[in-house]
């Protein structure tokens, strides 16, 4: 063989490995169920804040430690514990992607994200009317 294909073929090979270390790497968005069946694995769960369950958060005892509960949209829930601080308009979120790990029907969360309500929704229904009334 000549070198040229040997730096070729080990090149190529490089770029499997590179590949599939990537693939370890990969998540998807699970529901309450299938996070529960990947207990200790690191997933992001998509879900809502539990309205009817109390959060727990009191910055003057522990300002990094956060109780919740969260449920699906297949109606699952399960208990969120996030060591953190509580943030800005947590309970008007309309949806969260938590980010962590299951442990003893616990989720562990590391990182949360929110989806607020749009302050715009309300202002854009006067502006679409003005603008199908102009000819």
């Amino acid at each position: 063989m000549k070198k040229l294909h040997i730096v070729i073929l080990l090149l190529i090979a490089a770029g499997i490995a590179v590949l599939l270390s990537f693939m370890n790497d990969l998540t998807t968005y699970d529901t309450v169920a299938s996070a529960k069946a990947k207990e200790g694995k690191f997933v992001h769960l998509i879900a809502k804040l539990d309205k009817a369950q109390p959060v727990e958060y009191d910055p003057l005892k522990n300002p990094n430690y956060m109780k919740f509960t969260a449920m699906d949209t297949l109606g699952n829930s399960t208990p969120v514990v996030y060591f953190n601080t509580k943030p800005t308009d947590f309970e008007m979120s309309e949806r969260l992607v938590l980010k962590g790990t299951m442990r003893a029907n616990v989720f562990e969360c590391k990182e949360i994200l929110m989806k607020c309500p749009s302050k715009y929704k309300d202002e854009m229904v006067p502006a679409e009317k003005s603008l199908s009334s102009n000819p």
